[in-house]
C-alpha cells in the first residue's frame, strides 16, 4: 500500500504499550506519532515477566538477543504466606517453555522502557507536550497539544494509563449521546496498594539470591507521591524476607539499598471497561504486559486496513475488541484467582491448598 494510502495514527502516552504500538508501526511503515505530558519518563517500577507471549515480537523486532542480555531466566516465582511466614508452592513454567520453546525472562521495568524506545525514532516522539483535546473534522483527528501546536490524523489511540484522558474524551461524547454503558461511568475499584522499585545492584553474598535461584531449579506478579511511599516503607521496614543462607532480614535492608527517587507507590486497579472504541477512537489497556499485547493486535489490524475510511475503521476497532476482550479476561480472572491465595478466610486457604498440593501432572494440564 503506498504510504499516503496508510492511516496516520496519532498515540497519546509513551508507556511500554504505546512505545510498542510505535514500534510494531515503525516496522510496518505506517506513519505515527507519539505524546506523552512528562518531560522524561523516570525509570519507576520493578520488574516484568516477560515470556511466550511477548518473546517472537521481539525476535521479529530484531531484538530479541538484546532482551535476553538484560532479563534473567527463571524457571519459578516463589510466594510466601505472612503469618506464619513459610513458602508456596512455586509458579514452575517450565512446562511453559516445554510447550513454546521459549522461556520466561524477569527483566527490569526501566530497561526494558530502553530497549522498546530505541526502536522509536525520537523526532516521532513529543515529550513533555500535554494532550489539551482532541477534535474531530471532515473524518480527520486533530490533537491539539500545551505548546499549542496541532497534529492531524486518522487514528487516535489512549495509551495512557488507567485515567487516561483520551477515554475521558470518548466517554465525554458517548455520555452526551446516552450511549455510554453505566458500568463504564463508575470510578476505577481497587483493593490493593504496592509499593515498587529497584534497589542497586546487591552484594550476592549478603543477599544469596542465585543460591536460592539455583535451588528452585533443581527442584520439582496511579503513582502516588514521595511522602506515601515513604511512609509504606516506614510501616514495613520489619516484614521479614526469607533468604538461601537462613538469616534473618528484613524488607527494610532493602530499601536501604534502594534510591528514594525509584521507590514508588501504586495502585492496581481491577477493572475491565466494556467501551473500547468510539468513532476515531481506540484504547490499550492498562499494565504494561496487557497494553503490549493490545499494541501487537493492533499493529497487525492497522497494517491491513483496506482504505482509511470511517467503515474500515469501525470494522478494525470491532476485530480489535473480538480478539482481545477473552485473552483480557482471562488475565483479569487468573489474577483475581492467583490473588485469593493469600486472602484470610475459608476460601483463602481452600486455593492455597489445593495450588499448594496440586500434582505436577494436573499442574501440567492446567499450564
Amino acid at each position: 500500500m503506498p504510504l499516503d494510502d496508510k492511516p496516520k495514527v496519532l498515540i497519546v502516552g509513551a508507556g511500554l504499550g504505546g512505545l510498542m504500538l510505535g514500534a510494531l508501526l515503525e516496522k510496518s511503515n505506517v506513519p505515527y506519532q507519539i505524546f506523552e505530558r512528562a518531560a522524561t519518563v523516570k525509570p519507576l517500577g520493578s520488574a516484568l515477566a516477560v515470556g511466550p507471549t511477548l518473546l517472537p515480537i521481539f525476535e521479529q523486532l530484531g531484538i530479541y538477543e538484546e532482551l535476553l542480555a538484560i532479563g534473567k531466566y527463571t524457571t519459578h516465582i516463589m510466594g510466601y504466606q505472612e503469618q506464619p511466614l513459610r513458602p508456596m508452592r512455586p509458579l514452575d513454567f517450565r512446562p511453559v517453555e516445554e510447550f513454546t520453546g521459549y522461556g520466561q525472562y524477569i527483566v527490569s521495568r526501566p530497561k526494558l522502557y530502553e530497549l522498546v524506545l530505541k526502536q522509536v525514532p525520537p523526532h516521532k516522539i513529543h515529550f513533555g507536550h500535554r494532550v489539551l483535546n482532541i477534535t474531530e473534522v471532515d473524518d480527520k483527528v486533530t490533537v491539539h497539544l500545551s505548546n499549542n501546536n496541532t497534529f492531524e490524523g486518522d487514528i487516535v489511540v489512549g495509551a495512557d494509563g488507567a485515567y487516561s484522558a483520551v477515554r475521558q474524551r470518548m466517554y465525554e461524547q458517548l455520555m452526551a449521546k446516552g450511549t455510554l454503558p453505566k458500568p463504564d461511568q463508575e470510578d476505577l475499584p481497587f483493593s490493593c496498594t504496592c509499593l515498587v522499585g529497584q534497589t542497586k545492584v546487591l552484594n550476592p553474598e549478603e543477599f544469596p539470591m542465585a543460591a536460592m535461584e539455583q535451588r528452585f531449579r533443581n527442584s520439582e506478579n496511579s503513582e502516588w507521591g514521595d511522602f506515601p511511599a515513604q511512609t509504606m516503607c516506614d510501616e514495613t521496614r520489619d516484614f521479614p524476607i526469607p533468604l538461601e543462607d537462613g538469616k534473618d532480614r528484613t524488607l527494610g535492608e532493602l530499601y536501604d539499598q534502594t534510591p528514594k527517587e525509584l521507590i514508588s507507590m501504586v495502585m492496581l486497579e481491577e477493572k475491565v471497561f466494556n467501551t473500547w472504541y468510539h468513532r476515531r477512537f481506540v484504547l490499550l489497556g492498562d499494565g504494561a504486559v496487557t497494553a503490549m499485547h493490545d499494541a501487537i493486535a493492533l499493529a497487525n489490524l492497522i497494517y491491513c486496513m483496506p482504505t482509511k475510511t470511517s467503515e474500515d475503521i469501525t470494522t478494525i476497532f470491532e476485530e480489535y475488541h473480538k480478539e482481545r476482550l477473552p485473552a483480557v479476561m482471562e488475565s483479569y480472572n487468573n489474577s483475581r484467582q492467583l490473588a485469593k491465595r493469600s486472602e484470610k478466610g475459608i476460601i483463602g486457604r481452600i486455593i492455597l491448598y489445593i495450588t499448594t498440593y496440586m500434582p505436577v501432572w494436573l499442574w501440567r494440564i492446567a499450564v
